[in-house]
């Protein structure tokens, strides 16, 4: 499964906020179910980001977010987090795929 993330964050808290993706992204590395992740800014619209990560499945992804370590790294960058669903599963793998 995957989580895409959405973020608006304005232009001078660009690098800041880059930076603490990073230590967003080391955290959830950590984390037992991780595959990836990658952090992208929108070419349409500069304030607009997007944190994509992939997971062995959802209950992987839900118990990284818990973990108290992901809490903290996740503080400073989910504060420009659009607030809006953003767990998929790839559509081979849904019950009606």
């Amino acid at each position: 499964m995957f989580a895409v993330t959405r973020l608006r964050v304005i232009e001078t808290d660009a690098a800041g906020f880059a930076a603490a993706v990073g230590v967003l992204l080391a955290a959830l590395a950590a984390r037992p179910g991780f595959r990836d992740g990658e952090l992208g800014r929108c070419t349409d619209d500069p304030g607009l980001w997007a944190l994509v990560t992939r997971w062995d499945d959802v209950g992987a992804y839900r118990r990284a977010l818990s973990a108290t370590e992901v809490k903290l790294a996740g503080a400073p960058v989910w504060v420009y987090a659009v607030d809006e669903p953003g767990v998929y599963v790839p559509e081979e793998e849904t019950p009606e795929g």
